[in-house]
């Protein structure tokens, strides 16, 4: 089945020669963007700002990573309910959120090698590969709504945050801020009068309706707030800046990092934090940013990769028990 599903996936999805250019592109600015930042960065101060670092700030990140995960979940259960498959347990919809966009991003290629890991696990409960694609892109939608929605609102809010990143005129920020909450609005005005769908045949999903596209905006930005309040709480003690405006940064370098389909976003969210937060020194800034890596990159990808490890034994032990 995993075998089915990666051949559909990639047959339907194609070469996307537009996409690729853009990650290529992405890539090359934030590595050469990278290089000129790390130039005469003094990596004995990096080490000393990972070592001062305090520890209830490290727990209370930490707490933030762990609600942001459990939000993360949502996204599986709210698909699961759009396309009726509603018998699905929370604990195999948590599974499968948390191990396929934990390994998936880490990995990269997110939406091929998180497919097989939710066709994997929710294979056991009968749905196909068309209810995973489904579910793939419900999720997907969930991620770039609650990006719209916040990211539109702290733009449209301080304009100036998002100048340190693309160098645009404030009023020019603004704009565009304002012009993605009015295509939510456009979206959700859309979706107001009756129900939509789209594809063929068994690939035909139909779209959440109103007032579940609202509770759908709601998880993605949950999610997504959560995550920036984690950075915000390992961010130096000084000079001290609003959660908007970090909001605005660090949303940008996320979804930078996601565009670029490296590995866990590596290398684009950093050159894209230290250029967006030039305030801060770069050896505290790069300390911030390799602690938040692993917080929520690498011990999540080391926690999911073990739990579908021993899930996989588990399937194994019960298999041979049964022979």
């Amino acid at each position: 089945m995993t075998a089915t599903f990666a051949q559909t996936l990639t047959s339907r999805l194609g070469r996307s020669t537009i996409g690729a250019a853009i990650s290529v592109a992405v890539l090359g600015v934030a590595g050469y963007t990278l290089y000129e930042l790390l130039h005469g960065i003094e990596f004995d101060k990096v080490l000393a700002a990972l070592y001062s670092q305090s520890v209830q700030r490290l727990v209370v990140a930490g707490v933030f990573v762990i609600a942001a995960y459990v939000a993360l979940t949502f996204y599986d259960v709210f698909a699961l309910h759009v396309i009726g498959r509603q018998k699905v347990p929370y604990s195999v919809a948590a599974l499968a959120s948390f191990t396929s966009s934990t390994i998936g991003h880490n990995l990269g290629a997110a939406i091929l090698t998180g497919g097989m890991i939710r066709l994997r696990i929710y294979s056991v409960w009968g749905l196909t590969v068309a209810d995973v694609a489904k579910i793939a892109v419900l999720t997907g939608i969930t991620f770039w709504l609650g990006n719209a929605f916040l990211l539109g609102m702290t733009a449209a809010y301080i304009p100036e945050a998002a100048t340190a990143v693309d160098h645009f005129p404030p009023w020019l920020n603004r704009g565009m801020g304002f012009a993605g909450l009015f295509g939510i609005a456009c979206y959700l005005m859309w979706l107001a009068p009756a129900p939509r769908a789209f594809g063929r045949a068994g690939w035909r999903i139909e779209l959440p309706n109103f007032r579940q596209t609202l509770l759908q905006i709601g998880v993605g930005t949950l999610d997504l707030i959560l995550v920036t309040l984690a950075m915000y709480a390992l961010l130096p003690t000084t000079p001290v800046i609003g959660l908007p405006n970090l909001t605005v940064v660090f949303l940008t370098a996320m979804l930078l990092g996601t565009v670029s389909h490296a590995p866990a976003g590596l290398g684009v969210i950093e050159a894209t934090m230290l250029l967006g937060l030039p305030q801060y020194p770069r050896e505290a800034l790069l300390a911030t940013l390799l602690t938040f890596r692993a917080l929520y990159f690498l011990l999540p990808l080391f926690l999911a990769t073990l739990a579908l490890g021993i899930r996989e034994l588990r399937i194994l032990a019960r298999a041979a028990k049964s022979r």
